[in-house]
């Protein structure tokens, strides 16, 4: 996946970020836009090493992060200081990043964009009533 700035990251706690490339892939079979990294016995630091190698190898654009104050995204986040062509979505979910995969026609930081609304409304508390609040 050389030089292709229509791929993203995918990075978390554990096999999070394996799972749901994995779900994508099954769903839409675009799992391949998606670059899954786990920060299993990494420091900070080591991720953001891990993550800088990978942006300049695969040419990705978009991070895709699992919590907003977790190691993952304090790397991403630090990687970002003096550029302006990459961004970091946090709290990735499943429907955010089915979204991503499928907007191949889009500049991926617009797809990025995107994936994070759509990740955002699909959050729904429902009652017993059935009734979505």
């Amino acid at each position: 996946m050389t030089n292709n700035s229509g791929v993203a990251i995918v990075i978390g706690h554990g096999d999070i970020a394996a799972g749901l490339v994995s779900a994508v892939q099954l769903i839409t079979g675009r799992g391949d836009r998606l670059i899954p990294l786990s920060n299993r016995g990494l420091g900070t630091a080591e991720i953001e090493t891990l993550l800088r190698e990978q942006v300049e190898a695969t040419g990705a654009r978009v991070i895709f992060t699992d919590l907003p104050a977790g190691s993952c995204n304090f790397a991403a986040c630090h990687l970002l200081k003096g550029r302006d062509d990459i961004v970091v979505v946090t709290g990735v979910n499943l429907p955010a990043l089915l979204h991503f995969a499928t907007q191949g026609e889009l500049p991926p930081i617009d797809a990025a964009a995107q994936a994070a609304e759509r990740g955002s409304t699909a959050l729904r508390l429902f009652t017993g009533t059935l009734r979505a609040h």
